[in-house]
């Protein structure tokens, strides 16, 4: 039996408070700590509240390989946000300045999805599901989409 418990990301970026700031505005995040590095002022580590979900992030810190996705030419993650709202919410985190890479559109598998690109390059998913699709029918209709 597994010990784990939770599975929360760890963001590195460059300018963490504004980051901070931006997932606040963008998706109601809510600041529950920050830790300063006395030397230079660079967010150390933060917590943020994000409806059930914890995220972690800081400051880029080279020398302990905490890296942003701007310096090492982006991310092959992509964060997927459950929300109640898909449309609302892409327009508040576009009005914060977030990219929207595929803008919302029903899907075959139950849902309504959007993609965006946050100022900090990290890539987001935003998802409502409209309809209970079994895998099965699933399948089913993506079999039928691409003719196969």
């Amino acid at each position: 039996m597994s010990s784990i418990t939770a599975v929360m990301p760890y963001f590195t970026v460059k300018n963490a408070s504004a980051a901070i700031d931006f997932y606040c505005r963008a998706f109601g995040a809510v600041e529950i700590f920050r830790m300063t590095d006395p030397m230079d002022g660079r967010v150390g580590h933060a917590e943020l509240r994000l409806g059930d979900s914890t995220i972690m992030l800081s400051d880029e810190y080279p020398d302990f390989g905490a890296l942003s996705p701007d310096t090492v030419g982006g991310t092959p993650v992509t964060l997927f946000l459950a929300t109640k709202a898909v449309d609302a919410d892409l327009a508040r985190a576009a009005e914060a300045g977030a990219m929207i890479i595929r803008a919302a559109a029903n899907q075959s598998f139950g849902e309504r999805s959007a993609m965006i690109m946050d100022p900090f390059g990290h890539r987001w998913m935003l998802s409502q599901t409209i309809e209970q699709v079994s895998p099965d029918e699933m399948q089913r209709r993506w079999n039928a989409e691409t003719g196969a």
